[in-house]
Order: C-alpha cells, then structure tokens, then sequence
C-alpha cells in the first residue's frame, strides 16, 4: 500500500496535492450539476453571502486598489460612518482574501467563489498533512481521507455560502498540528504564529476549532505518554502556546469583542436539539436542512469509524479512545451546556450545528488511527458495515432523508467495502482507491448540488453582478463628490451594502457589527430594516439627505437626483442637548435639522396641495399610494422587518387622498413637506457652516468662523471611537458632537476603535514572552552543547 521509494514529506506533499484536487473537482461537479454561478443561470449568492460577504469583499478590492473611502480603521462608505476594523475582523481577515484584488472588480462574485473552492482545498492539504505527521500510512488514503473532510456535508451546505467559516475547517488541523508540536516539545514559535493566524482569520471557528484540537491533543497524550507529569508537562506547553497565539491576534479580536457588545441586539433563541432520526439522516449523501447537523463525511471514511471498535490490528485502549471521543463529540451536539460551550455560550442566530466540522475532523482523525495500524480485516468491514446499516435504519424515521440519500449510501457503502477488502491485495490497490475516490466524489457533489436545491427554495438569493450593478455603479461613480456631499445608491436596494457593493456613501448598513446608536437613530428618523434591525435600509427623504449631506441619490429609474446640501459638520445653536421623541419620526426629523418643516394634513389623509406626501407605517406589509398616484410597497413583517418612512409623491390637494391596498394599519402616520421650509433650512446650516473642510481615512478636520459658539454636529453616527479636540466626542441626537466656543477655531476628529490599543500592547507583550522563551530556551541549548564537549574529545581521544 506504500511507496517505499518517495521520502515521507513528498508523499505529504503529493498527499496534499492529491487531496485538494479531488476537493476542487468534487465541489465543482456539485455546482456545475445544481446549475449554479458561474456555471448556469441560478444565482449562488443566498442570504447573507450576497447580502453581506459579496459586498464586503468588494470593499476590500477598492481597498487594496485605493479607491475605497476609508481605510482599514474606518469606514465611510456605510451607515453614514462606522468602524470597518471589526468588519474586517469577522469577514476578511483571511489571508485568501486579499485574493479578490486578482479578479477585476466586475467579476467580485467569481472572486469570492474562487476564494471558496480555494479554501476548501486548503483544508483538505492541511488535514493530510496533519494525519502523515499523527501516523505513517499510505499517503494516497491520507489524500482520500483530508478530502472527505473538506467535503463533509457542513463544508458543501453551510460554509460554502459563509466562506470565513471555511478558515474554521482549516484551523483544525493546523490547530491539531501545533497541539503535535507540542506533545514533541517542537516549533513553539511556529505554533504561536499559526494560532494566531488562525484566531485572525475568524475567530468564532477558531475558538470551535481550538476545543476540538485541545481534544484530539488529550487523547493524544493519554495514549502515547505515561505519567501524570509528563503529561501536564505536554498540556501545558499546548495552552501555552494556545494562549499566546490568541493573545497575538488580540489588536483584532479586542476591537471586534468590543464591538460586538455596542451592536444591535440581535435574535435570541432557545436550543433545541433534533431528534436522533434526524441527525443519523444527516450522515446520509444529498440531505439539506438548516437546523441539523450536516454529518456526511463520504462512506468510505464512516466505514473506517465504524469499523475502528472491531479492529483487532489497534489495541483496545486505542479503539476506545478514539471511538468514544468520536461518540462523545456528537452527543455534545444534542445537550443544551455543551452546545452553548460550543458556541460561546449564545445559541446562533441561523444554525445551531455550526460546530459540525470539528465532529468531521475528528471521525477523519480516528479512520486514519484504523488505517495506520493495517487494513481493518473481513470481521470489522463486516462490523462496520453494520453499525452503518444501523444507522441508515434509525435514519428512515427521518423526514430529512432522500431517495437519493439512500441510494448513495447504500451504494456507495458496498463499493467502499469491497474496496477497502481489496486493498489487501497489492494489485487492486490502484483500482480500488480509484473507486474509493469516485464514491467520495460522487457523493460529495450529490450533495452539494442538493443542499444548493434546498438553499434556493428557502433562502432569499441575490443576482451576481451584471448589467444592472454595473449600470448602477456608473451613475454613482458619476454622481460623485466626496466630501463636498455624500452620494447614496438608495432603495430599493440589490444588497442590504449596497455602498459597499455599488460606490457611494450612503446610509445603508448591514452586519453583525450594525451599533446600537445607529440602528436606534435612523428608526427614529424614519429607517426602515431587515434582519431584525441588523440591516439598516438608507432613508430616501430630503430632510434627513440634508442632515447626512446627501447631495445626490440613485433613483429607482437609474437617474440622480441632486440636491444642495450642508456640508458634514454643521453648527447649532447653544443650548441644551435634544432628545427623540418616540412614534413618528418627523418630529424627529425636525430636531435634528433645527426647523419645522412638515405640516399636518389640511383633512385625513389629505395633504395640501403642493406639499410633498410622506407615510410612516412601519408595521405594513402591502402597498399604498395617493389616489391619483403611483403604488409603492411598504416591506413591515415586525420584528424581522421594519418598512422605512415612504416618500408618496406631490399632493395636489383633495384627488390626492391616500389609499392603503389592504387593512390600514394600526400604528401610522401622514405627514407633509414644504419644500421651501427646507429650503431655508439648508441655507441656514450653510451659513453657519466650518469654512473648510478636509476628510481623511479615520477623521475629519474643519476650521469654523472666528466667534462661533454652539455645538459642531458631524454626520456621522455617534459610535465610540471618535475624539474630537483631544476629548472623547459628544452626542448630538445619535451624531458626533462637539462644543464650539468662542476661541474655537478648528475642529478635528479622529476615529480608533475601541480596544486597538489595549490589543496591540496584549500582542506586544505576548511576543515579548515568547522572545524571551525563546532565548532562554536557546541558552540551555548552547549549555548542553557546552557540557557535552569534554565528553566527546574524551571519546575521540
């Protein structure tokens, strides 16, 4: 079964090599066979990858081409200014990332899926190379076995359209691989570093991936190391290195923590695990569902698993560690403490199986413990073969279990028996790894191609980039002048970051970071949202465009409206700060601009003629409209959805009544603009605005007339970070303030998020640590070396 002649780091690399391309062909084939981009009509971009990931990702090219306002601390495209570092933090701090910057920016969305298919075979190079360090064995079914484990059913269904969870399924056996460092007392400093790349990278799989290998590396110590001692001696050198590695990611992970508690709350829910039918289904090929765990793994390695108790080749101790870590793991899953301790004790949002990929790698890591110690003999294929019968039997109960499910299980379970049975024979072992590859192909791309089926008929789905983003992109590219004025791409939107996606700098927002004071400022200012207030849809309304200086807006039609708009500080007059008024948000809006500009309908639901109609109603879901005027749809599905204050047009007195096309909600509100109020609004804050005004990438800095008092409102919202004149800024209505005095003659602000330097001096001291290890661990070296001499001219001698 061994290629004698090839050194033992050729046949890993080859082993590797092998893997990653039977990954890249499988997820290929699964994606090419369900039709979607880029290899059929059917959109690839679900829920959150279109909404958020696409979008971010496109942030990061104009970044690293320069022609992103902002920079990595800030960002000023989004929610009319927010922090970009704890963005970045979550969503693309992965080293493939950076990759998108190879593709023109038109192709964003084959960037993204070419950085997927990337990773995944990274993940299947990285677990070989894990296993040929645990064991020697064949490298040809190390390759088979890390690529059973990039193509487990939670790589193919959840994390293809999460694709920084895919960092998650390579850190685990990067993370097991430090942990074998350190049971060898070997590289602490490239443990260290691999730590923290992989807690960088994202680090809510990390920290899923680093229980799991600090498992592995348990069993790995009771097994091959005696004594109390020497064992801790071994736990100590992994935590240490563990801890020093998280603490180097710290100017990263600090902000993003922080920011995290300073975000929108978002949906709390209850676990509850599924019933067993339902998990066994999931071990089956061609299964889809959004809360079980996606346990496929290819039958040829579930076989191995299986047939690991009844290995006579692997000693009991050994059998039975690895068996009942690998039962122990999935039982976890269905019991609520353990569940929240594999989640950061928060049930998830969306799925709650999102650990699944560490049951993966473990089952991965015991078939290999089987194969390394010689090919399982006819009695434990025969075990194995039914313990999995078993399990297809309990998984019939299941409503989640296919047709199809159970033709390539079954099937695929006979041809993986007969083939590891004929490996024993030197012969067949080409064609029967040939085989053993197929099934695990062919089963992979099942499912992959099946869960991209269950995906598009539950989950919303967002086009790839064509005619429509580019013709969108240009009109705002056209439209630009930042920071003269801000430039919003509007609703309805094509992302829930559509400044992100399409240019501009605009109002929308949306991400795991949204804060709290920007969420609760554009409610009460009239926003609507989605995703239960995590994303924050733009207002198209002329009187918050003049308070966020939103000189120019994409129209539905593809046109620009334009309008003249303060700049981005403005100054109010002294006097005690405001506070917003719940129900209606024109009030509000009216607070914020520091005059009255709406006026209350001259009958109900009547608007004088000449005032421009606006209907708040954020609890309705259908249309409405001015009965000589066009409908316009109003998105209220409380608490998921909230419908943003909707512009109705021209009233022209008595024939312009408004009209709901289905039962007038209960909670709304009819309100009418004079224009020439606003106009007179906004040449007031003109008049009284800073003189100059310069933007750089993390602050702002403005020179105001001499004798100024009040207060400098920026457009921004008021999210901790911002300092302004050497003290931490005010708040002005949810806005970055600032008391102007009569000496006040420049206001300058700047932006750093929370944490960053308390991160930066964690990392620095933890590198310093490991400096010092590092030397001290060389002295003793030189030491040895020193005392050994005498002893060796003594033997010369």
């Amino acid at each position: 079964m061994s290629t004698p002649h090839r050194s033992p780091r050729r046949r890993s690399l080859s082993g590797s090599a092998l893997a990653a391309l039977i990954t890249v062909v499988a997820v290929c084939t699964g994606d090419a066979v369900a039709r979607v981009f880029p290899y059929g009509h059917r959109h690839r971009s679900i829920n959150d990858l279109g909404n958020q990931f696409v979008p971010f990702h496109a942030h990061l090219w104009d970044l690293l081409h320069g022609r992103a306002q902002g920079g990595l601390l800030f960002n000023w495209q989004s929610g009319y200014g927010t922090s970009f570092l704890p963005d970045f933090g979550t969503y693309l701090s992965s080293p493939f990332a950076v990759l998108v910057a190879l593709f023109p920016r038109e192709d964003i969305d084959l960037a993204v899926y070419v950085v997927t298919v990337l990773k995944t075979a990274a993940a299947a190079a990285a677990m070989v190379w894990l296993l040929r360090t645990q064991r020697r064995g064949p490298w040809w079914a190390a390759a088979l076995l890390g690529a059973s484990y990039a193509l487990c059913g939670w790589s193919v269904i959840e994390a293809s359209y999460n694709p920084m969870w895919l960092d998650g399924l390579i850190a685990f056996p990067l993370l097991c691989l430090t942990g074998e460092w350190a049971l060898r007392g070997r590289r602490p400093a490239a443990a260290v570093l691999v730590v923290a790349l992989c807690w960088t990278a994202n680090f809510y799989t990390a920290y899923m991936a680093t229980l799991g290998a600090a498992l592995v590396l348990l069993v790995r110590v009771v097994l091959t190391r005696e004594g109390v001692r020497a064992r801790v001696r071994v736990l100590a050198r992994g935590a240490a290195t563990t801890l020093l590695g998280i603490a180097v990611s710290a100017p990263v992970l600090v902000p993003l923590f922080l920011s995290s508690k300073q975000a929108y709350p978002g949906w709390t829910r209850q676990f509850q695990p599924v019933s067993w039918p339902d998990v066994f289904a999931r071990i089956l090929p061609a299964t889809y569902s959004f809360s079980s765990p996606a346990l496929f793994v290819g039958t040829g390695t579930l076989l191995l698993v299986a047939a690991l108790p009844f290995h006579a080749a692997v000693p009991v101790r050994t059998r039975l560690w690895w068996a009942g870590l690998t039962a122990a793991v999935l039982v976890s899953f269905q019991w609520t403490p353990t569940h929240l301790a594999w989640h950061v004790f928060a049930t998830p949002n969306g799925s709650p199986y999102r650990q699944t990929f560490v049951l993966a790698g473990v089952a991965v890591i015991a078939a290999w413990t089987a194969l390394a110690a010689g090919l399982p003999g006819p009695r434990a294929l025969a075990a194995g073969t039914a313990v999995l019968a078993a399990a297809a039997l309990a998984a019939s109960g299941s409503t989640l279990a296919t047709t199809w499910g159970f033709g390539l299980f079954g099937g695929g379970l006979a041809l993986a028996a007969a083939a590891w049975w004929c490996l024993r024979h030197r012969r067949l072992v080409l064609p029967a790894a040939g085989v053993l590859a197929l099934v695990l192909v062919g089963q992979a791309a099942a499912t992959t191609a099946f869960g991209h089926k269950g995906k598009l008929a539950g989950l919303d789905d967002y086009p790839s980039w064509g005619a429509a983003h580019t013709a969108r992109s240009a009109a705002l590219a056209g439209a630009e002048g930042w920071p003269g004025y801000r430039t919003d791409p509007s609703r309805p939107a094509l992302s829930g970051n559509d400044p992100l996606l399409l240019g501009g700098e605009g109002g929308a927002y949306y991400s795991s970071h949204t804060p709290d004071v920007f969420t609760r400022t554009m409610v009460a200012l009239g926003a609507g949202w989605t995703s239960r207030g995590r994303n924050v849809q733009s207002i198209d309304n002329p009187v918050t465009d003049a308070v966020f200086a939103v000189g120019a807006r994409l129209r539905p039609d593809g046109t620009v409206g334009r309008a003249q708009v303060p700049p981005l500080i403005t100054v109010r007059p002294p006097g005690p700060a405001p506070s917003y008024a719940d129900g209606p948000p024109f009030a509000n809006q009216e607070l914020l601009l520091g005059a009255a500009v709406y006026e209350d309908p001259v009958a109900p639901g009547v608007c004088r003629a000449g005032t421009e109609a606006y209907l708040w109603a954020p609890e309705y879901n259908a249309t409405a409209r001015l009965a000589d005027g066009p409908a316009f749809r109003l998105n209220g599905n409380a608490p998921r959805n909230r419908a943003a204050l909707q512009p109705l047009g021209t009233s022209r007195g008595a024939s312009s009544a408004l009209v709901f096309d289905a039962p007038a909600p209960p909670r709304r509100a009819l309100s009418c603009l004079d224009r020439g109020r606003l106009d007179t609004a906004v040449a007031a804050l003109r008049a009284t605005a800073p003189t100059s005004l310069r933007v750089g990438s993390s602050g702002i800095r403005a020179t105001v007339p001499a004798g100024t008092t009040g207060t400098a409102v920026l457009s921004s919202p008021a999210i901790a970070g911002w300092t302004c004149n050497g003290h931490p800024a005010a708040g002005y209505l949810g806005l970055v303030s600032v008391p102007v005095t009569p000496g006040t003659r420049t206001i300058s602000c700047t932006f750093r998020p929370p944490g960053l330097l308390p991160g930066t001096a964690v990392a620095a001291t933890a590198l310093l640590l490991l400096a010092v290890f590092l030397a001290a661990q060389r002295r003793r070296g030189s030491r040895a070396g020193r005392t050994a001499r005498p002893d060796e001219h003594a033997l010369s001698a």
